[in-house]
């Protein structure tokens, strides 16, 4: 964040303080909420959503490499005209962060030209769409695609700094001594690999989301 913007936000937050400061308790003849001096006017140059985040959280899943892991381990379509495995996946993933209850509800972002500006993109798949490529998927599938987010999920962890790579402590008193677990993602997953007990929880789970 640069100088101008941080002095423009610590002014907005010295105002609000003076106004709660300048704030009287004394009997008031008319209720304090009005709207007697609001106008609303359209902005030619400037477009506004209720998601203004949205931008951003594409950027993380490009940072991660979450969108390249999709695309290369996730082949659902034979030809990408136009859309490519990730622009679905991302599709969904964004219609659920911005409230989306359903499918149906990408229609709601796909008509909104600011939402698509933030995105940089011309369109996203329709509901329609959306729905074929879901039907797609294979148990295989999910794997590849769950594979993708683990992958981004470990170059995450490693590039923690090395204060966050130890060991942590559970346990409360009244049940015995604490145990010792390894904080390093990396180390716990290939532990859970290596132990049949401790591995079986992750694939009943994956089963479930078949």
């Amino acid at each position: 964040m640069n100088k101008i913007m941080r002095a423009w936000l610590d002014q907005g937050k010295r105002q609000v303080l003076d106004r709660l400061a300048e704030f009287e308790t004394e009997p008031e003849d008319a209720p304090i909420i009005t709207a007697s001096r609001i106008r609303y006017e359209p902005g030619g140059k400037v477009r506004a959503i209720e998601v203004g985040g949205i931008g951003a959280m594409l950027q993380v899943a490009r940072r991660t490499g979450v969108v390249e892991g999709i695309d290369r381990r996730l082949h659902l379509l034979k030809a990408h005209r136009p859309y490519h495995e990730s622009d679905h996946v991302l599709k969904i993933a964004f219609n659920a962060l911005c409230g989306g209850s359903c499918l149906e509800d990408i229609e709601l972002r796909r008509n909104d030209e600011a939402f698509l500006d933030a995105l940089s993109a011309k369109t996203i798949p329709d509901p329609t769409t959306a729905g074929d490529f879901c039907r797609r998927f294979t148990p295989h599938d999910v794997d590849a695609l769950m594979a993708a987010a683990d992958e981004a999920r470990l170059r995450v962890w490693q590039e923690q700094p090395d204060e966050l790579q130890g060991t942590a402590s559970y346990g409360p008193e009244d049940r015995g001594p604490p145990e010792r677990l390894p904080c390093s993602i990396p180390e716990v997953l290939r532990q859970e690999s290596d132990t049949t007990s401790r591995s079986a929880p992750f694939r009943c789970a994956r089963s479930r989301r078949r």
